[in-house]
C-alpha cells in the first residue's frame, strides 16, 4: 500500500508528517500538553505519564520515557534515554543514552550523552557537557563545564568551565569526585584522579595527584 502512495521524495515527506502528526495527536488526546503537534516529531517509541508538557520543535527517536510532571523546553532532542518525574528539561538541550533521575533541572544548551546517569535533584546547566559519567544526588554543575568518564558523589558544587582531562591520546581515564566536595573555577582534573570526601579545590588549579579530603584545601597553580 505504501509502495503505491510513495512515488515521489514530496510523497515520502508528506506521509511520514501524516504519521509524526497522528502520533503526537493521540499523547494530547490521552492529556499530555504538546505544544503544537505541527512542530513536535516522535520518531521513535515515546511513552509519557501524565501532566508532562513538551513544547515547539522537540525530536524524539528511538526509546523515550518521560515521567510524570515533567517538562520539556523548545528545540530539545532525545534519543534512548530515560527521565524521570518532576524533572525540568530546559531549552536546546540534547539527551542521548542516559537515564535521568527524579526532580533534576537539565540545561539551556546542555549535552549528556551516553552511559550518563543523573541521580535525583542533580543539576546540570548552560553549556555543560557530560559523558560516560555518573552525577550523584543533589550535586550541581552548572556552567561551561565538560564532565567525561567520571563518578561524582552527592552534594558536590562543580565550578564554571571545570573539565576532567580523561584522554590522553590514547587511553582514557576515570576521574572520581566524593561527596561534599568543591570544586572551584576554572578547574582541570587530569585523570586518574580521585577528589576525596569534603575535598576543596581552589579555583584555577590544575589537580594531577589524589587529594586527602577531609576538608583540606588543594591549591594547584603554576
Amino acid at each position: 500500500k505504501a509502495s503505491k502512495v510513495i512515488n515521489s521524495k514530496k510523497d515520502l515527506v508528506k506521509l511520514e508528517r501524516k504519521l509524526l502528526i497522528d502520533k503526537a495527536t493521540k499523547l494530547l488526546d490521552k492529556g499530555v500538553l504538546i505544544r503544537d503537534v505541527l512542530r513536535t516529531d516522535i520518531k521513535g517509541n515515546l511513552k509519557v505519564q501524565k501532566d508532562v508538557e513538551i513544547d515547539i520543535n522537540c525530536i524524539f527517536e528511538d526509546n523515550v520515557s518521560i515521567g510524570e510532571n515533567t517538562t520539556i523546553g523548545h528545540n530539545c532532542y532525545l534519543n534512548r534515554c530515560k527521565i524521570g518525574k518532576n524533572v525540568h528539561i530546559k531549552p536546546n538541550t540534547i539527551i542521548f543514552g542516559a537515564t535521568v533521575g527524579d526532580n533534576c533541572i537539565v540545561g539551556p544548551y546542555a549535552r549528556i550523552r551516553p552511559g550518563t546517569i543523573l541521580k535525583n535533584h542533580s543539576n546540570i546547566g548552560n553549556f555543560v557537557e557530560v559523558k560516560n559519567s555518573t552525577i550523584g544526588n543533589r550535586t550541581r554543575v552548572n556552567h561551561l563545564s565538560y564532565i567525561g568518564d567520571s563518578i561524582l558523589g552527592n552534594d558536590i558544587n562543580i565550578g564554571a568551565g571545570t573539565i576532567t582531562c580523561n584522554f590522553d591520546g590514547k587511553n582514557k581515564y576515570q576521574t572520581i569526585i566524593e561527596s561534599n566536595s568543591f570544586i572551584g573555577s576554572g578547574t582541570r582534573l587530569v585523570a586518574p584522579v580521585k577528589i576525596a570526601k569534603g575535598s576543596y579545590i581552589a579555583a584555577g588549579s590544575t589537580v594531577t595527584k589524589d587529594t586527602p579530603g577531609g576538608g583540606s584545601l588543594t591549591i594547584a597553580r603554576s
